[in-house]
């Protein structure tokens, strides 16, 4: 069941169900009240990630809070992406729309890398989660992706799943052509690796190259950013063996 674009949805903590009350964060409140201004008996969508989507109405309001009553459930909870999205860090404003765009078409994790090249050595959790959040409200997505802390290169590789195939953008690859690469993996478990603006060391390409749940891949014969980078591999990766 597709999403209902047609009404506010709201990402809150809170499990729901059917006739459940609580109040809404004041964020929210400020929301409902000041920028939608919305009134008692208005009903919006909410989600937690955990218990599917649901209607709701203001069931009180004052001039700074807001009081929610859970009416039903409108689409049931989907399982999490199985598709973990690893990422060197960028700028701040690069990085939200990466982030964005992960969420939208279908990672599970976002974990992000520390590369010898990575531009930000410590991105806050707090605002990728924020983005995470963001662009499944917009985006009518109830599965809200896990974002981890970032792990260094060498240690993401080491703790790495050995039956979850691991895919690498390689600026270097022999071809331009990501297509007979990814048409040979059979696994089912799968995960991306995109690298910083600097692109990979030659150490860190040496590694991956060297892994045998590794299958590097070319994005084709432009240089690309690497915001964009992530957003063509996953595009390619979902068409060619994801979820499309």
């Amino acid at each position: 069941m597709r999403a209902n674009y047609k009404m506010q949805r709201l990402f809150v903590p809170d499990d729901l169900g059917p006739e459940i009350e609580f109040d809404a964060g004041h964020q929210q409140s400020h929301y409902l009240l000041h920028v939608l201004r919305l009134g008692e008996g208005a009903e919006i969508l909410l989600f937690n990630g955990r218990d599917g989507e649901w209607s709701a109405a203001i069931a009180a309001k004052s001039k700074k809070a807001v009081k929610l009553r859970v009416l039903a459930r409108q689409r049931p909870q989907p399982p999490l992406p199985d598709l973990v999205y690893c990422f060197a860090p960028l700028k701040q404003g690069r990085l939200d729309y990466l982030v964005q765009k992960a969420v939208e078409m279908g990672a599970g994790v976002l974990q992000p890398v520390i590369t010898q090249h990575t531009q930000v050595a410590k991105p806050s959790i707090d605002r990728l989660r924020a983005n995470v959040v963001e662009a499944a409200e917009q985006c009518g997505i109830l599965a809200v992706p896990q974002v981890r802390e970032a792990e260094k290169f060498e240690r993401l590789l080491t703790a790495w799943d050995k039956e979850r195939r691991l895919v690498f953008c390689d600026e270097d690859a022999s071809t331009n052509n990501p297509l007979p690469a990814l048409q040979a993996v059979s696994e089912r478990k799968l995960g991306l690796l995109v690298g910083p603006e600097g692109g990979f060391s030659d150490e860190e390409r040496k590694l991956l190259r060297a892994l045998p749940f590794v299958t590097a891949i070319p994005l084709g014969p432009r240089i690309l950013r690497a915001d964009t980078a992530a957003v063509a591999a996953l595009a390619v990766m979902q068409t060619t063996i994801g979820d499309w």
